[in-house]
């Protein structure tokens, strides 16, 4: 275990899985900021569609359970990023890693993961801070009534989580942000997804033009989701 931690093949494989694993979980989640949008082809009443799938993750004890686990995810992936960038930098010496110079054979963004990765724990900072740490009730906002929406077949009451989000993406700094941290976590993406499965050992002739393409299409799907829902929610909604 300790050849795993020290060792660079140990540290990428460390990575790679940890970035997997992140994946699945931004999936969830651009499914659940879906629902910012979908309350009309529902038959759902404005913010009830979502909000009764933020009452299903904050009431589901597997969701308790791997909220821990997502936030290990993030600090293996954050620090192993970070080790192995500058253990690339020094290798490199004056050509240092994310310099944006062009480098023959070379993607942009792998060029500049470091630059991509601080924009996007920028934007997960914020995200944290303007919508987990209120719904968690670690920082207090002005939650109102509580509201009441359908829940498989039930009627259900909690907070209006929907106002919340809906009242943060009428701030345009806040929405310009969260597009731009979206994009960063595009490129990001199209370079990590493929890249994560070459470390485990997907690197053959067959499947990585497949993988760069499945990769391309991961990046458009969450980098894109993402930003047409923010940017909906403010034009729109």
């Amino acid at each position: 275990m300790s050849n795993l931690l020290t060792a660079s093949i140990g540290r990428k494989l460390l990575m790679s899985v940890s970035g997997l694993f992140l994946i699945l979980f931004l999936f969830v989640h651009l499914i659940l900021n879906s629902f910012l949008l979908l309350d009309g082809v529902m038959g759902f009443q404005e913010g009830q569609f979502f909000n009764a799938g933020v009452h299903f993750m904050g009431t589901n004890p597997l969701i308790k359970v791997i909220e821990p686990m997502l936030a290990l995810g993030f600090l293996i992936h954050i620090i192993y990023s970070l080790i192995l960038t500058f253990q690339n930098m020094k290798a490199r010496g004056s050509q240092s890693y994310a310099s944006g110079k062009k480098t023959s054979g070379v993607e942009w963004a792998s060029e500049n993961m470091l630059v991509l990765g601080i924009a996007i724990v920028s934007f997960l900072a914020i995200h944290i801070f303007n919508f987990y740490m209120k719904m968690k009730g670690h920082i207090e906002w002005e939650a109102g009534p509580l509201v009441k929406f359908p829940f498989f077949g039930t009627e259900a009451e909690g907070e209006n989580a929907y106002a919340l989000v809906h009242e943060t993406f009428k701030i345009l700094p806040i929405v310009l942000l969260y597009i731009v941290g979206s994009v960063a976590l595009a490129f990001h993406l199209a370079h990590g997804f493929w890249s994560s499965f070459q470390t485990i050992g997907w690197n053959n002739t067959k499947w990585m033009p497949r993988m760069r393409v499945i990769s391309n299409v991961v990046a458009i799907i969450l980098g894109g989701g993402f930003t047409v829902i923010a940017a909906a929610q403010y034009l729109f909604f």
